[in-house]
């Protein structure tokens, strides 16, 4: 009888040992949260942000013998719904770190959460805000200052002395007009104009109408996604002859279909990943935007033609990097806390869109490298060196 309760009792012993490995095993998975809009105005950003993060966890979906798992929420195109998706990923799912979204207000409302609870946030999109007072929170996206200046020194070869300018009526609209406020002066170019509309809006005529009878030289927009396709359209019906130029915010299938023969010609700048075939070899991000393409195309049997999927898988590639090196059990805050430092030391980190070097204080961490001029030549994009 002894020696079968000691056979039972280290029987006992081995499986609850085997039991709390495998939970402990199970605990230190790593989870990501991404909020996105896959429904609403902007869902023509935020699913390909969605696709890009699945072709990501198919490139790199196990880090340190840990496997990464990806929750996704929809917050509808709505800022309030993305701080309510950011509280539920942290507070409910235990994630180590979110990421999102698919327009500046929404990301700015994550980023506020980020702050509250002390858990790293990787945006996807420029995010305007000061590093001192919100240490959680960088981007992967370009700042918008350093693709607009790209934007400006092109208008200026092209010997544009007057600009107008129509955006949308919101923290995208602002950050795009501010940038070019900045850079326009410097350049010798006037700014006439600042035309706004929302997101939602199904006509630009009236703004446009005030825009065509200043006469400038060109139009800047300052629009994203399929509603930044209305001032072309608008432009293109009153017969207006001057250049118009975009941003890194339209680059995606969905404004080129909408936008049509109105585009045809715009020129704007782009992170290198949407002309990555057409970059000299030597390009650094050339070699990983091929594996992207290829992964991308594998994950969701259908070739990327966006720049925002992009954003999401190298905000997973600084994620991978950053949480290969952070000490501490997934799962709680002293590991939060060391993903959000060891992220603030990324060196060097071959992405897509850019080479990225983060440091604290500067939540982007990108340069020149980052941006090219595309032009829109019947529905595709060339690069316009």
């Amino acid at each position: 009888m002894n020696r079968l309760m000691q056979t039972l009792t280290r029987s006992t012993v081995a499986i609850a040992v085997m039991t709390a490995c495998v939970a402990s095993a199970l605990a230190a998975d790593l989870k990501v949260g991404l909020s996105v809009s896959l429904s609403g105005p902007n869902s023509s950003l935020g699913v390909p942000y969605s696709k890009g993060m699945a072709a990501a966890q198919a490139y790199k979906g196990e880090i340190n013998g840990r496997k990464v798992q990806l929750i996704v929420l929809d917050d509808g195109s709505d800022p309030t719904t993305a701080g309510r998706n950011a509280r539920k990923l942290i507070e409910e799912e235990k994630v180590d770190v979110i990421m999102g979204t698919s327009g500046v207000p929404a990301a700015i409302a994550m980023a506020q959460v980020a702050k509250e609870t002390k858990t790293p946030m990787i945006g996807l999109t420029p995010i305007l805000l000061d590093a001192a007072d919100n240490p959680w929170v960088m981007t992967v996206a370009q700042p918008t200052q350093l693709m607009i200046d790209a934007v400006v020194e092109r208008m200026k070869r092209n010997n544009v002395k007057t600009v107008g300018y129509i955006g949308f009526s919101d923290a995208w609209g602002d950050l795009v007009y501010t940038a070019m406020m900045k850079a326009a002066p410097k350049a010798g170019i006037t700014v006439v104009s600042n035309e706004r509309y929302a997101r939602a809006d199904a006509s630009v005529t009236g703004q446009v109408l005030k825009i065509v009878a200043l006469k400038p030289d060109a139009v800047m927009t300052g629009g994203a996604g399929t509603p930044g396709a209305l001032p072309f359209l608008a432009l293109q019906e009153r017969g207006y002859k001057g250049g118009v130029y975009g941003q890194h915010g339209l680059i995606n299938p969905d404004f080129v279909r909408v936008v049509g023969a109105a585009g045809q010609g715009a020129l704007m700048p782009t992170g290198p990943i949407i002309v990555a075939e057409q970059l000299p070899d030597n390009y650094p991000t050339k070699k990983i935007g091929l594996d992207f393409r290829a992964v991308f195309q594998k994950t969701n049997n259908a070739p990327t033609t966006d720049a925002f999927s992009a954003y999401s898988f190298d905000g997973w590639l600084v994620f991978a990097d950053a949480a290969a090196r952070a000490k501490g059990e997934p799962g709680t805050p002293e590991f939060r806390v060391a993903l959000r430092d060891a992220i603030f030391s990324t060196k060097e980190v071959v992405g897509t869109h850019g080479v990225y070097t983060f440091k604290p204080g500067d939540i982007s961490g990108v340069d020149e490298r980052a941006r090219v001029i595309v032009k829109l030549e019947d529905g595709k994009w060339k690069l316009a060196p």
